[in-house]
């Protein structure tokens, strides 16, 4: 069984940073593209970064500049180095990869708040 697990939120002033990570394991063969995505009350969840096996990034144009994704393909690990942080990206951070193990499906982590203090 896969399982995403996330780590890293928190409460921060704004101007501050924080660092998140989502860590896969269970029978995996490979990932593909793995990505962060948040949700604010009362809104719809949007994709933050992704970045695909080879690395490609993508980022939403909120977070261009601030925002930095990475992973680690030996811990099938993916981070998201967040500076500069605004009160506007207070929400609750997903984690998100397209995982093979034996089929390929799209697994979802359970989610960690980050709150951003003016």
């Amino acid at each position: 069984q896969v399982k995403l697990v996330e780590s890293g939120g928190g409460l921060v002033q704004a101007g501050g940073s924080l660092r998140l990570s989502c860590a896969a394991s269970g029978s995996i063969f490979s990932i593909n593209r793995m990505g962060w995505y948040r949700q604010a009350p009362g809104k719809q969840r949007d994709l933050v970064a992704q970045i695909t096996g080879g690395g490609t990034t993508n980022y939403a144009d909120s977070v261009k500049g601030r925002f930095t994704i990475s992973r680690d393909n030996a811990k099938n690990t993916v981070y998201l180095q967040m500076n500069s942080l605004k009160p506007e990206d207070t929400a609750v951070y997903y984690c998100n990869a397209q995982i093979v193990s034996g089929i390929t499906a799209i697994h979802w982590g359970q989610g960690t708040q980050v709150t951003v203090s003016s």
